[in-house]
């Protein structure tokens, strides 16, 4: 326990000089790495948990004076939009889990590493979005690289008032900027998805959990035990023969830390993604629903473990948030890892990988399921309702034209909001304009109105250049009919038709993996077989 955490970890070779992956340079050393996998692990549980925690009253006021609480956001900066109700009004449900790093306490000190770095900011190293559909039938667990390269908006401390400034750096600096609302405001704005909550665990609280759970069902297809070779310095200690194996305690510590016997941190997240499925294949199997000893001592664990945001900070509200993942079936749950290319600045860190990423962030925003096994999804009312009637004449309209163009890879084409308030002005728009005022990135070309009464005068707009109903939003940061070019739109006076992505048609590198999945097992790299 005396290695300090935060130490990066050596780089996993390829399959010529001793590894299998370009992954393998992102990693921190082992020991940390798996207690930031393990704490992935358990705020899930931690949620399911929590979803069945049915007592009296006073033990309802006690479970809740366990759980502590932090603002939402930690921005105004948020171009991410609630998705659109179905036909039923339902809409998706979105919840950020970051596992936090802190050795604020002397547990977390005993458990993490060195004591030198108790006073340092705490890093969200393991971030998830579990993503509930709008009919609560499909479910998709999202992981971000640590070391993902992003921009990261202003973000203010709800408990200090320091203001961070916008920045880019990697990922995992967020939740030292103002907190967990600063990780969530990332992710909206890399995303463009809306996240309603979020909640973070500590290494303490992994602990907990990982006692509490009993045991998960592994697999691996060699003999496997992760060590210190010459070519390699470092390891988890997880050793165990050929099979399935029922691990806990440590050894569950030792399975989600491991990550030079899989030959990278690619072959790493799989192996976590597997111990997580098979976690809730558990849960959902035994009868810890009903053994109410059992399920105290677990909600006890639970709420011990958790800092969540303010509106969801009671066990009530954290209770239905809990059954409604609870009630997902497992071959409807799917978990993947953001596709990602090697950052051409820094060779341990990452980017999103353009297109594929673009298209997972798509999907999530329109609630389309990753994976192949349900009915298709019922049409969002946008789609139901008709066309609301404009306002007010097209000539005499004023439409503002914002370029957004700018991408994380992308730099912003020039002129570009006057070449389409052109094209709206040679569609009878004559009061459209070019917004000279430097305008926030948009992956997604969008059309936003101010108030009811401009709904149909913006969907007029949007119809007249070809834009879908879907990308029509209500916002408050325009004062007007404002059409705001994305960088799915870069050239040409027509928005360009997109073909809607279908249930399970992942991009490439998302290396999906279906919660129902229980044969699959890990390959061991050869140096570490015995």
């Amino acid at each position: 326990m005396a290695q300090d955490t935060r130490e990066r970890a050596p780089r996993a070779r390829g399959p010529r000089d001793g590894g299998s992956g370009r992954g393998g340079g992102r990693g921190r050393a082992a020991k940390g790495g798996g207690r930031r996998a393990l704490r992935w692990s358990a705020s899930v549980l931690a949620l399911l948990i929590l979803g069945t925690a049915g007592a009296g009253y006073l033990y309802y006021q006690h479970l809740n004076g366990n759980i502590q609480r932090g603002a939402r956001s930690g921005s105004d900066d948020s171009r991410a939009q609630r998705t659109r109700p179905n036909a039923d009004g339902q809409t998706p449900l979105n919840i950020l889990l970051i596992g936090s790093d802190s050795r604020a306490s002397a547990e977390n000190v005993k458990l993490g590493g060195s004591k030198d770095n108790r006073d340092n900011p705490p890093l969200g190293d393991v971030q998830m979005l579990i993503h509930v559909s709008a009919d609560r039938k499909s479910a998709a667990m999202v992981s971000i690289p640590r070391d993902t390269r992003v921009d990261i908006p202003e973000c203010k401390d709800a408990r200090t008032g320091r203001v961070y400034p916008a920045t880019n750096d990697i990922i995992n600096t967020t939740l030292a900027r103002g907190g967990a609302g600063c990780t969530l405001a990332t992710w909206e704005n890399l995303t463009g998805v809306y996240i309603d909550h979020w909640m973070t665990i500590d290494f303490a609280g992994v602990v907990r959990m990982a006692d509490a759970i009993r045991g998960v069902d592994v697999c691996v297809n060699q003999n496997v035990w992760d060590r210190s070779t010459a070519a390699q310095r470092g390891g988890s200690g997880l050793k165990m023969t050929a099979g399935t194996h029922k691990v806990k305690g440590e050894q569950a510590l030792q399975w989600l830390r491991t990550r030079h016997a899989w030959g990278s941190d690619v072959m790493r997240a799989r192996a976590q993604h597997m111990y997580l499925n098979s976690m809730i294949r558990t849960l959902k199997g035994q009868n810890v629903f009903t053994d109410s000893g059992r399920l105290m001592d677990l909600a006890e664990a639970a709420t011990k473990s958790l800092t969540v945001s303010d509106e969801i900070s009671s066990v009530k509200k954290l209770y239905d948030l809990g059954m409604e993942l609870k009630a997902v079936p497992t071959n409807r749950i799917t978990s993947v890892t953001m596709p990602n290319i090697e950052d051409p600045q820094n060779s341990s860190h990452v980017l999103p990988a353009q297109g594929s990423a673009d298209k997972l962030w798509q999907m999530l925003r329109e609630d389309v399921s990753l994976d192949k096994n349900g009915k298709p999804a019922k049409k969002t009312v946008a789609d139901a309702e008709p066309a609301k009637a404009p306002s007010a004449a097209p000539e005499r309209l004023g439409v503002q034209v914002q370029n957004g163009t700018r991408s994380d890879t992308l730099a912003p084409v020039s002129g570009r909001a006057r070449a389409v308030a052109s094209a709206l002005g040679a569609k009878g728009y004559g009061q459209a304009q070019a917004d000279t005022t430097a305008a926030p990135a948009a992956d997604e070309t969008v059309v936003r109105y101010p108030s009811a009464d401009l709904e149909g005068d913006a969907q007029a707009v949007a119809k007249a250049l070809g834009i879908p109903v879907k990308q029509v939003e209500r916002s408050t940061d325009v004062s007007g009919v404002t059409v705001v070019v994305g960088a799915d739109w870069r050239t040409g006076d027509t928005y360009p038709k997109k073909a809607a992505p279908k249930a399970g048609d992942l991009p490439t590198g998302t290396d999906a993996i279906n919660g129902s999945d229980d044969k699959s097992c890990m390959d061991v790299y050869k140096p570490y077989r015995w």
